[in-house]
């Protein structure tokens, strides 16, 4: 395995070289869960003032590395999706029909996928708040380890249970994580694993799933506790909150910069 994994980052082996990646935003969820008290699905509700899916695509859109965007949602959203999106990224944008699964919408995307990319970024459109520092972090440590993913460490005690609910074990939360995205690997590592995953009819929650099935070990990144995902009502308030604390935040740095750029 040490062997196919120096073989698939062999284009990778100097941290300085260049990365091409394509990001793939599955924005195909039916939102059973999300109800606003109308029509709008998660990836389309506006945070912030702007649709989740379209702030997911403009941090990926801010990172050199990323060269092409493709979004995967349902099929009877392309057009509003795709409305959503021209004119506001600089990178190739591609919109495609996702499928009923994680595993058929990442599927339908990585047929869009440009040959020439050296690593697949996958990220969830209702995980909004994701920064281009923490993709940047995300993609440096894939570079490293081939694979990569945003995770936050647990903090809470951590029961399993049985079958009945009872307790049957209380997990060391020291070695826990609550994985997340973006979760970046080596391209032709990801295609193996979609391959097989496929091939094998493995379903699959997250996407390092498909590749630690072949063997290959995943790199967790902290990612703090604001990079939170639109699942319920409740989370689309909690996001609006981190918003307007990171633009508080910022108010000094900005300040500051004006000022010796003789701004007022």
């Amino acid at each position: 395995m040490g062997k196919l994994l120096s073989f698939l980052n062999s284009a990778a082996d100097a941290l300085t070289a260049k990365r091409p990646t394509s990001a793939l935003i599955l924005a195909a969820g039916s939102g059973e869960r999300f109800s606003d008290g109308g029509t709008v699905k998660k990836q389309f509700f506006p945070v912030g003032g702007v649709p989740a899916v379209l702030r997911s695509a403009l941090a990926f859109d801010g990172c050199d590395d990323v060269t092409e965007i493709i979004v995967a949602t349902g099929e009877e959203d392309v057009e509003e999706c795709r409305s959503i999106l021209d004119g506001k990224l600089t990178k190739k944008l591609t919109v495609v029909p996702g499928g009923a699964t994680r595993r058929e919408s990442a599927a339908a995307a990585l047929k869009a996928v440009d040959p020439e990319s050296k690593y697949i970024a996958v990220h969830d459109a209702a995980r909004c708040l994701v920064t281009e520092e923490l993709i940047g972090k995300v993609l440096l440590e894939a570079v490293r380890h081939g694979a990569a993913a945003a995770a936050e460490k647990a903090t809470d005690t951590l029961k399993r249970s049985d079958s009945s609910g009872l307790i049957a074990e209380t997990l060391d939360r020291e070695s826990v994580w609550m994985v997340k995205t973006p979760q970046i690997f080596l391209a032709n590592m990801y295609r193996a694993g979609m391959y097989t995953a496929i091939k094998d009819g493995a379903e699959v929650t997250d996407d390092c799933m498909m590749v630690e099935r072949l063997g290959f070990k995943v790199k967790l990144v902290e990612c703090g506790r604001e990079n939170i995902k639109i699942t319920y009502p409740a989370d689309a308030v909690i996001a609006e909150a981190i918003l307007k604390d990171r633009e508080k935040r910022a108010a000094p740095a900005r300040e500051k910069s004006d000022k010796e750029n003789g701004r007022k």
